[in-house]
């Protein structure tokens, strides 16, 4: 019995650790590199999702985890625009979101 309590202490204590830092991701979203960073360009094209465009960005190294930049672009409503964007690899996920929404930073 004790055996099953601490493998479910451990297991508790890992899932809230990991919520946390999925949660953090989300809302205090940094960037993959400090600055100055690297340039790096990619396109979105007409009809890509928001699951392709963020794949595209993890493939190029311009943020960390995909599923967080999928979350954050329904959470605050951004709507991905399609074009050729120069991104920089110290750029946080949310201001990439607000370059291909069409906002100003």
């Amino acid at each position: 019995r004790l055996i099953f309590l601490a493998l479910f202490i451990l297991l508790l204590h890992t899932g809230v650790m990991k919520g946390y830092e999925f949660g953090h991701e989300i809302f205090y979203a940094s960037a993959v590199d400090p600055a100055p960073g690297q340039e790096k360009s990619v396109t979105v094209k007409e009809g890509a999702g928001l699951t392709r465009t963020a794949g595209i960005l993890k493939d190029s190294g311009l943020i960390a985890n995909e599923y967080s930049f999928i979350i954050q672009a329904k959470f605050f409503d951004y709507k991905i625009q399609p074009g050729t964007y120069t991104l920089n690899t110290s750029m946080t996920s949310r201001e990439i979101l607000q370059m291909m929404n069409g906002e100003e930073q």
